[in-house]
């Protein structure tokens, strides 16, 4: 697993889940991009309680940040193309919310 710090913006609305052993968790999903503006999509996991917050906080397209264990991965999309994607275990959730609501060019 690869230590990552990831941009972007969520894709839908995060969502609460429960394991086998009946413990929380919470799946989302993040669009980034790269410095070439090529899309990546982020599959999100968070399991502590403060990343799970934050997700369950934003709503679909707010902006976020997140750190945590990444592992790449491909998929195929309609057309037959082998496009990159990111799984994300995150340990941490930055947004607009919790920085006080800072607005850019403030």
């Amino acid at each position: 697993m690869i230590d990552g710090l990831v941009a972007g913006r969520l894709m839908g609305d995060a969502s609460r889940r429960v394991d086998k052993a009946g413990r929380g968790y919470i799946v989302a999903r993040v669009l980034a991009r790269n410095r070439a503006d090529e899309e990546f999509i982020v599959n999100v996991i968070a399991f502590d309680d403060a990343p799970c917050a934050a997700l369950l906080a934003l709503r679909d397209g707010e902006s976020l940040t997140l750190s945590g264990g990444l592992t790449p991965k491909v998929w195929t999309d309609k057309q037959g193309i082998v496009r990159p994607s990111l799984d994300m275990v995150a340990t941490h959730v930055l947004t607009a919310h919790q920085a006080g609501g800072a607005q850019a060019g403030a």
